[in-house]
């Protein structure tokens, strides 16, 4: 862990800046890369567990549509999984939802099971035409609003988090 990076980026501010601009709710399915993000959201109740991204999706989809900004977190494996939800129900209605996607595989000291899709997520992304920023140290809160910005205009989009950035 580098500690510099903690000076610019927690968790809690992530949290607290997205909250701000309006997102009452986050759900999703677990994982190591979100461990303190989800932490933290449980401790203030903002926090769905799902079991599915899928699941996750049309809990964030019934936000939405109730005029409450939604987020889903994942991995990118669980977003592979959950293509045809974002493109037939998602993307095709409009549904404003940020993605935020946990990018594993990239580096070669991650789990071999993760290489693949490590590899392949910047493709898929791209073949979704899904708007998307890469989240770093220095421009997390300026992806933030440009994430907000999206959802208010009723488009999908998606933030993704390199497995090492906070982990």
């Amino acid at each position: 862990i580098n500690l510099e990076r903690l000076s610019l980026f927690s968790p809690k501010l992530f949290h607290d800046k997205l909250a701000k601009c309006g997102l009452t709710f986050f759900t999703g399915v677990p994982d190591s890369t979100f461990r303190h993000f989800i932490s933290y959201g449980l401790s203030k109740k903002k926090i769905i567990i799902s079991t599915r991204e899928d699941e996750a999706i049309g809990i964030a989809v019934g936000m939405a549509l109730s005029d409450s900004g939604s987020l889903v977190f994942m991995q990118n494996a669980g977003f592979a999984n959950s293509l045809s939800t974002i493109t037939s129900l998602v993307q095709l209605y409009k549904i404003p939802i940020i993605f935020l996607i946990g990018w594993r595989g990239f580096l070669k000291h991650d789990a071999p099971e993760h290489y693949k899709i490590g590899k392949i997520q910047p493709d898929l992304i791209k073949a979704l035409q899904l708007p998307t920023k890469i989240i770093s140290d220095e421009n997390w809160e300026k992806n933030c609003s440009w994430a907000i910005k999206k959802i208010k205009n009723n488009q999908p989009c998606a933030l993704v988090i390199k497995r090492d950035f906070y982990d």
